[in-house]
């Protein structure tokens, strides 16, 4: 018993770093949670490799081939594009129309709402070429920016005006817009038959008569604008004010492009007669589209 009593046995010593390919004698079964088997040749673990190379795919010589003919074909499908574009438009023609800034688009603003007291009509020129309109210090350079921005000013005044009435449709509205449309191009179209039929030589070009074609739409916002607040005599008084504005301003622009192509000696001529007539045919066509245009949506 003594000898029992003395006798103890060593504590057991954790054992660290045991390697788990050493099996203790008492386990039953193999543990397995310490280690992963191999997978199987051709079997990845992450993401969907399959044993196909897929992931290596895209930096291969035929990836890249590939890429470089699809830029290629964009292109030139781009070129093509932009040269079918510049056979009916030019780009370059066009930017400058809207080569504007604030001081042009407010000076010619007050110039359409009141152009009696403007002295100087001619255009800038520079070197033989024209002046843009952010250049010319008068603003009688013809621009696309406000007659664009006026007609889609319409088209959202008059959805405004059928709304206040209960008369708003999408229909409606459409019928609106393209109406405008179809009146400036049957205007344009009438000015350029007019002026080769009696052999003008101008620089005007297509872009200025659709800006000069356009302007009316600033009078006719503030027609629309006067019908809402003050009713039938207000419309009536703005139209008739903005009416001949416009024609002023349309005959005096013109006037130096149309007319200035005759010398002196020719000023009495019928031809002469003929384009002055053109001109003033233009001046007086403004008021007619005006009053179509918004009566409807008076009342």
């Amino acid at each position: 018993m003594a000898q029992q009593a003395g006798y103890r046995q060593p504590p057991k010593q954790r054992m660290r770093g045991v390697n788990p390919n050493m099996m203790d004698p008492n386990q039953l079964f193999d543990d397995t949670s310490a280690f992963q088997h191999p997978q199987p040749s051709g079997y990845a673990v992450q993401g969907i490799d399959i044993g196909l190379p897929m992931n290596n795919f895209l930096s291969e010589p035929v990836a890249n081939v590939a890429m470089a003919y699809g830029t290629t074909i964009a292109n030139q499908g781009k070129d093509m594009v932009h040269k079918e574009l510049n056979r009916f438009v030019s780009i370059n023609k066009l930017k400058y129309f809207f080569t504007v800034d604030t001081r042009y688009v407010a000076k010619k603003l007050g110039l359409l709402i009141f152009p009696y007291t403007h002295q100087n009509w001619e255009l800038g020129y520079h070197a033989d070429t024209r002046l843009t309109p952010r250049e010319d210090f008068h603003a009688n350079a013809p621009d696309l920016y406000i007659p664009t921005m006026a007609f889609i000013t319409y088209i959202l005044l008059a959805g405004v005006a059928l709304g206040i009435q209960k008369r708003f449709s999408p229909e409606v509205l459409g019928m609106c817009a393209s109406t405008a449309l179809v009146w400036i191009i049957i205007e344009v179209l009438a000015l350029v038959l007019a002026l080769y039929l009696i052999s003008v030589h101008t620089d005007l070009t297509t872009f200025d008569l659709i800006a000069y074609s356009g302007y009316k739409y600033v009078g006719i916002i503030f027609t629309i604008l006067s019908g809402l607040l003050f009713g039938r005599d207000g419309y009536y008084l703005t139209l008739a004010w903005t009416s001949c504005a416009i024609m002023f301003f349309l005959v005096r622009s013109l006037r130096m492009k149309v007319l200035s192509s005759t010398g002196v000696a020719t000023s009495h001529s019928s031809k002469n007669r003929l384009r002055m007539y053109v001109t003033l045919a233009l001046a007086a066509f403004q008021p007619v589209v005006s009053y179509w245009l918004t009566i409807h949506l008076i009342w």
